[in-house]
């Protein structure tokens, strides 16, 4: 007689390991997401009651791009009473290219708020090919590409860390929120370096949150806003909103026209 052999139960995905796998992608939304992945798998995969797993994630070799960030900044902490000033987003008035959110005015705000949307739709995906066509028909030629954008790069390193497919994210949800908001650079009303801080949230039978920031040069062209050509800017930190990291960072809170 053969013995049947006996399915191992695949492993709880704790808080620790969802949180790892955030923290891959802590370093920009998508400049820096890339980290995304390794860090939600860290943490939905090894719980706190898991010490065996838990030590495995220590015994890791440190990510480069995790390791020149403060990766506390990135996670919940204690709020500041200080006051934040605020940037108003516009609301999109229309769906443009690959299913994004458009429509917003030529302003520093409207350009801010285009890539939020951007962002937004990018890792809420959780989907290779999906981010792919995104930033085909949001970039500008000479600009980021399918190959090269760092949001695809987050998008591949996030569901390779959570042994997923490219477009089989299946049992993760991924949730991201525009909390906090900077416009770096203007020249004219035509180009614009700004960046967007949000909250990342992953669920994999349990949940984690950190802050992910990411900066892009937006450049007005066919009546909207797109990502500019040449490489992406130097991001700004992640930090988590309310914070007097957040404040110190020169981040505005955003809010709704």
């Amino acid at each position: 007689m053969r013995r049947s052999r006996e399915r191992k139960p695949a492993p709880e995905w704790g808080r620790r390991k969802l949180l790892a796998l955030l923290f891959a992608g802590a370093g920009g939304v998508l400049a820096a997401v890339v980290g995304l992945g390794l860090a939600v798998y860290y943490s939905v995969l090894a719980g706190p009651d898991d010490p065996t797993q838990a030590s495995a994630v220590g015994d890791e070799a440190p990510n480069p791009a995790v390791t020149q960030l403060d990766q506390s900044v990135a996670r919940p902490g204690p709020l500041t009473t200080k006051k934040f000033d605020a940037i108003l987003l516009p609301t999109p008035t229309s769906l443009g290219p690959a299913g994004v959110s458009s429509g917003f005015p030529r302003t520093a705000e409207g350009a801010l708020a285009q890539l939020a949307a951007i962002d937004q739709h990018v890792l809420q995906s959780a989907s290779v090919s999906t981010a792919q066509v995104v930033v085909g028909a949001w970039a500008m030629p000479g600009g980021p590409t399918p190959e090269s954008w760092s949001g695809v790069h987050a998008v591949a390193s996030l569901l390779t860390s959570a042994g997923l497919t490219s477009d089989g994210a299946g049992r993760l949800v991924v949730s991201a929120s525009p909390k906090l908001g900077l416009i770096r650079a203007e020249a004219g009303d035509r180009s614009v370096v700004v960046c967007v801080d949000f909250v990342v949230t992953a669920t994999m039978t349990k949940t984690a949150s950190i802050a992910a920031a990411d900066c892009q040069r937006m450049v007005w062209a066919g009546g909207r806003w797109m990502i500019g050509a040449g490489p992406e800017p130097a991001q700004a930190p992640s930090v988590w909103p309310g914070t007097d990291a957040a404040l110190h960072a020169g981040f505005k809170v955003l809010r709704d026209e």
